[in-house]
């Protein structure tokens, strides 16, 4: 079969890899991209439900504290290109953006197909040639050093390095089925544990569903580990009928899924007041009582929940919600006291790949140069975005990873 040559190959036509391409095009490489799907960015177009949350335009000191497990493996890539460049190679692709709360920046149009349809122009303007619905079979190495892939068809293409942006496991769907993490593994590269991250929570009881779609602003929820406090997260979250999801819950949801696969006990408690302290609470809840005391508990609590959740509440809290406020009791008052500072859900699972943002875990970093992202085990690979064993928190983090470790494997590849 006929064999055709480039300078450089990219595996995967997500964020990572067209950044990839792009670059080494450029920089005047002969560049093919290959994508599994019949289109480029099919996860780009479902980021920030729609809209593209392209990066978070915070410093180098926040986004160490969002990275999980080895922060400072970005800090090579991120010195060489980070959250101005996106934002300004956007502005040059003619798509501006605008920053929103936490810092989060998005296209301002909120259609993440304007920034997929961008990006591919962008690719194929520079002379990438791009080749979609192809699957990667395998990559071919010689005495260590790559040579080509091998694609299901068994179609050949042979190159002088090689880029591997196939993403994790997270949504199926769009094509992260895991494939780049098996033909790494193939080549002798470690794989560390792979479990879905940023994804909904599954939780024991009947609470959650009785608020389901409630939405909650302002709260703390606490991740516990065999009874060991692991962090906790302020923000918002939401309830569903499986359990709990919103940001605060996807954030802690990375611990808690590493937790439940080491067989512990997880808890997640929530704080619904936690801008007041125990004594503060107490006296407000002393003064509610008094001052509606001829009123029913359910009228008093909409000056302290949203009505939604009153009933579910007094019946977590054993309080009659019929019950006029000057005849709540000590014990009761310590009850509902208890049940604003710490509604206890037992989590025993979570809602699986397919409702997954990101993957932790994934290849060893300790076998990829930082400041080239190219293998220390097969000359000429080079590995790129959520394959690696990288992850972070909620608001652009996880792109801003693979747009810097896109530019800098394409960058490298070419030199």
């Amino acid at each position: 079969m006929l064999e055709i040559h480039y300078d450089i190959i990219v595996i995967g036509a997500g964020a990572a890899g067209l950044m990839a391409a792009g670059t080494a095009a450029e920089q005047g490489a002969s560049v093919l991209l290959l994508d599994s799907m019949k289109r480029a960015g099919r996860k780009l177009l479902i980021t920030g439900k729609g809209r593209c949350n392209i990066t978070n335009n915070s410093d180098i000191q926040n986004y160490m504290k969002q990275i999980f497990p080895m922060p400072k493996f970005c800090r090579p890539m991120f010195s060489r290109y980070f959250v101005s460049d996106i934002i300004q190679h956007f502005h040059t692709l003619n798509v501006p953006t605008k920053e929103e709360r936490g810092r989060r920046v998005f296209p301002e149009s909120e259609k993440s197909m304007d920034v997929v349809s961008a990006l591919v122009k962008w690719v194929e303007d520079a002379g990438v040639t791009i080749k979609y619905d192809r699957r990667v079979k395998k990559i071919v190495t010689d005495n260590k050093k790559v040579t080509g892939i091998v694609l299901d068809t068994g179609a050949n293409f042979n190159c002088n390095k090689l880029i591997v942006a196939t993403g994790g496991r997270s949504y199926p769907a769009t094509g992260s089925t895991g494939d780049g993490h098996r033909m790494l593994r193939e080549l002798g590269h470690k794989v560390n544990l792979t479990l879905p991250a940023l994804v909904p929570l599954e939780t024991e009881g009947k609470l959650p569903e009785e608020m389901q779609g409630l939405a909650l602003k302002n709260v703390e929820a606490t991740l516990w580990a065999d009874n060991k406090k692991v962090r906790s997260m302020f923000g918002e979250m939401l309830f569903t009928h499986f359990g709990l999801s919103g940001p605060i819950i996807l954030d802690l949801s990375r611990d808690a899924v590493i937790a439940m696969k080491e067989n512990k006990f997880v808890e997640i408690t929530l704080d619904m007041k936690p801008a007041l302290d125990n004594e503060k609470l107490d006296a407000r809840l002393l003064r509610e009582l008094d001052f509606h005391g001829k009123s029913k508990l359910k009228s008093m609590l909409k000056n302290l929940m949203p009505m939604s959740m009153i009933y579910p509440f007094c019946n977590y809290v054993d309080c009659d919600p019929d019950k006029f406020c000057n005849q709540v009791s000590g014990k009761e008052r310590k009850r509902m006291h208890r049940g604003l500072k710490e509604m206890r859900f037992t989590v025993n699972g979570n809602t699986g790949w397919n409702d997954a943002i990101i993957t932790s875990g994934g290849v060893e970093l300790k076998e990829i140069n930082p400041s080239t992202m190219e293998s220390k085990v097969v000359d000429g690979l080079y590995v790129v975005g959520e394959l690696l064993d990288l992850d972070a928190a909620t608001g652009g983090y996880n792109l801003q990873i693979a747009w810097s470790s896109g530019f800098v494997a394409g960058s490298s590849a070419v030199r």
